[in-house]
């Protein structure tokens, strides 16, 4: 482990994945979870990162582009890596199963290092990774907690990853400042098909805004307001991270701007994102090209 930092920008839980992507016919091996495509991002946009995460040893070299980033990484062993097989059906690769390959188990409070954090960022892509006791002793911390709902819904039933509710949603939800969902994890949530009024609904619950995605851009509700804002990549070839990537963008520049101008940043780093595999590293300057052009 690094030697623990005076102070980072944004602290991130959760697994780092070893994903198996089907497309058109061919499968290859990639890194995931959000630690990696949303700390990579967060990394392009200048902040100061931590990851903590759980992977099988024989694994560790899937730390290294986190590392050479210049991302602390705490990682505890684990009997196996998490991991996620993704098949993708449409072009537009917006449409996909999702296939369970592993599971580094569960993370304890003892594993979460005394960081001095302006945000804890828990980014969980299996549930069970992360619990209600251990979202408490965070908030304990003093830090607020951003949370993707993800890794809390998606559960794995046999051989598949099923959307189920969150029995503890209610309670738990008190304790989170910043929410991020899809749109069919908020309908799983809240019942409520139109997205508006599931993001209403979970405000309500607790978190002080809703980060909201779909495939055509995301919804952003704070304190009573909406801002949405659309993806707009030329090509579509890295769809995997796309949330990943829309949260922690989100996340980061919300520590310096208005949830208006976090919300329309997030999406033009997504729209370059979108544009090739792997986590953004696009230079900011087209970021900025794209938000003014």
């Amino acid at each position: 482990m690094p030697d623990i930092l005076s102070a980072v920008d944004i602290a991130m839980i959760g697994h780092i994945a070893k994903d198996r992507i089907v497309y058109q016919g061919h499968a290859e091996t990639a890194t995931g979870g959000a630690v990696y495509y949303g700390g990579i991002a967060l990394r392009q946009l200048g902040l100061r990162v931590a990851v903590i995460t759980r992977l099988h040893p024989d694994d560790w070299h899937l730390l290294d582009e986190m590392t050479e980033a210049g991302i602390a990484v705490y990682a505890t062993p684990a009997p196996e890596t998490s991991g996620i097989e993704n098949t993708y059906y449409t072009p537009d690769m917006d449409r996909r199963d999702c296939r369970p390959l592993g599971f580094a188990g569960p993370f304890r409070i003892e594993e979460i290092p005394s960081l001095d954090t302006r945000l804890w960022l828990i980014g969980p892509i299996i549930a069970g990774e992360v619990d209600l006791p251990l979202l408490v002793a965070l908030h304990r911390r003093g830090a607020p907690l951003a949370m993707d709902i993800q890794g809390f819904i998606r559960v794995r039933v046999g051989d598949e990853l099923c959307f189920r509710d969150w029995p503890d949603k209610e309670e738990g939800l008190r304790y989170i400042t910043y929410l991020k969902v899809d749109s069919a994890e908020a309908e799983a949530l809240t019942r409520l098909k139109d997205m508006r009024a599931a993001a209403a609904q979970l405000a309500d619950w607790g978190p002080r805004e809703i980060v909201l995605t779909h495939r055509d851009g995301l919804i952003v509700y704070a304190d009573g307001e909406y801002y949405e804002a659309a993806f707009r990549p030329r090509v579509i070839r890295g769809r995997t991270g796309r949330g990943d990537t829309t949260f922690a963008t989100y996340l980061g520049k919300r520590l310096s701007t208005t949830a208006a101008e976090a919300c329309r940043y997030a999406a033009a780093v997504v729209s370059l994102k979108l544009e090739e595999p792997g986590p953004f590293r696009r230079p900011l300057c087209e970021v900025e090209a794209l938000l003014h052009g």
